[in-house]
């Protein structure tokens, strides 16, 4: 078939190509086509489409056996489909056609009255809306997949001991334990967008038409209640010409992308001879072409650069819809391709660095090694002057007298002698090296997301239970 005769001719013909004489050039076709691009709905198509004809059977708007008729023969399509007995024609205009002509094919006139009381404007949106509470799921359950391999590190390492940074300087010391929660706890945030946004998806848009509906008396509450939404949409007019919910994942996914490049960002500077902090497997690093030592972190860096793409996505479905009057405009074909490339790239990068972050490595030596010099007690000195009444404002200025002591001897504040301390501030004793340690500036932070192995260990108990209670829902 060529592609002209994808509109003007065919039971895979344009769904509007009545009104015309003869179909537009090939080129135009290629065009405006995008079968390619929504092939991945054909199955929500179908579903959608058997709730739509069962709800006509019952409400005796179509005779109920030709209902069962066209029930019957969308299943056979579907199952073909799945069993690859049946291949997408892509010289078809849109996954809406094929399936129409398809069935069309298969059952003569009886097939056409699968439109009755629809446009593909109430359509498309109730497709979109049915893929992505399959979808989503899907890709929420590679969140908690995540979350559960960090959590699964950080029991390892509740008392690993590494500097945390300020401004890429070192500030104070934590645990691998600890830093590794705190990805997960954005990981947390990420999915809970996602599953607010489902909600807001949560209305069959069916029978809201091209824009005003239809005179027919079609049940809207019912196809509702078979496609399991909880109801539907309340304006015909905002329900064709809605695209919130494309907006509203694509920038849960590009906050998402966000916080794993962000991430990565960290693969990479850890994993540097400068840091040397982990150590990411063989069979996920890559070498050079000219320098037989290197070992690259090249998947880190790929989820970082792919993060653009989604932000790309993002900004392109914006500006589409910035300037739509209401209702239906054909700019809106493009949010598909824009929603699912975002999700694509969210789903695959979320499996690359599970795998990669799974098998890596952790270099505890060298990370406590951090935790020495850069003055990253000078709080805790400050922390054990306010414990003896003196106004904190006062010990920041004390601590400091002592960092710029240390600075001076060319040494770190625990090497300094109790005389020196001494001349900071009379308050200071000899238990204050014992203090003032790594271990015990860690182990004194007990307060709830402090990076105390006790603290830390809750931490990982909520973030556990948070994704066996998402498991179970």
């Amino acid at each position: 078939m060529e592609k002209r005769d994808a509109i003007s001719g065919g039971n895979h013909a344009a769904l509007w190509h009545g009104r015309f004489k003869e179909g537009p050039d090939a080129d135009a076709v290629a065009f405006e086509t995008s079968i390619h691009v929504d092939e991945r709905m054909a199955f929500d198509d179908i579903s959608g489409s058997k709730a739509h004809v069962a709800m006509l059977g019952e409400s005796g708007i179509i005779p109920f056996e030709e209902a069962t008729l066209i029930i019957k023969t969308l299943e056979e399509i579907s199952q073909d489909l799945k069993d690859e007995k049946l291949k997408i024609d892509y010289s078809a205009e849109d996954i809406h056609s094929f399936i129409e002509g398809t069935l069309t094919d298969r059952i003569g006139e009886a097939g056409k009255k699968v439109h009755t009381g629809r446009s593909r404007n109430d359509q498309i949106a109730l497709d979109e809306r049915l893929y992505l509470r399959h979808a989503i799921p899907t890709l929420q359950n590679k969140i908690i997949t995540l979350i559960e391999t960090l959590t699964c590190i950080a029991k390892n390492h509740k008392s690993s001991l590494m500097s945390g940074y300020t401004h890429m300087q070192r500030a104070q010391p934590v645990t691998l334990a600890h830093h590794l929660c705190a990805w997960c706890w954005m990981l947390t945030r990420d999915n809970d967008r996602l599953s607010d946004a489902l909600k807001r998806i949560d209305f069959s848009p069916l029978g809201a038409g091209a824009l005003a509906g239809t005179g027919l008396p079609l049940n809207r509450e019912l196809v509702a209640e078979k496609l399991g939404f909880s109801g539907v949409t309340q304006n015909s007019l905002d329900t064709v010409s809605d695209r919130d919910y494309c907006i509203e994942f694509t920038s849960a996914f590009s906050l998402l992308m966000t916080h794993l490049s962000r991430f990565c960002e960290e693969v990479v500077l850890w994993s540097t001879e400068e840091f040397k902090f982990i150590n990411l497997s063989e069979k996920w690093s890559t070498g050079s072409s000219i320098m037989p030592q290197k070992k690259n972190p090249d998947f880190a860096e790929l989820i970082r650069g792919r993060t653009g793409k989604v932000y790309g996505d993002l900004i392109a479905l914006l500006t589409m819809m910035k300037g739509l009057p209401l209702s239906y405009n054909r700019d809106m074909q493009e949010d598909k391709e824009s929603l699912f490339d975002a999700y694509d790239t969210v789903s695959s990068c979320l499996t690359i660095f599970t795998k990669m972050i799974g098998t890596a490595s952790w270099n505890t030596d060298r990370m406590f090694a951090s935790c020495i010099g850069g003055f990253a007690n000078a709080t805790d000195v400050a922390d054990y002057l306010v414990r003896k009444g003196m106004p904190f404002r006062t010990a920041h200025g004390v601590a400091a007298k002592a960092v710029r002591m240390g600075i001076e001897s060319n040494c770190n504040i625990e090497d300094l002698s109790i005389q020196q301390l001494k001349e900071c501030s009379e308050l200071i004793e000899d238990d204050i090296f014992s203090m003032i340690t790594p271990e015990a500036c860690v182990n004194v932070r007990t307060v709830t997301g402090g990076p105390s192995e006790k603290s830390v260990e809750n931490q990982i108990v909520a973030l556990t239970n948070y994704c066996n209670e998402f498991s179970r829902k």
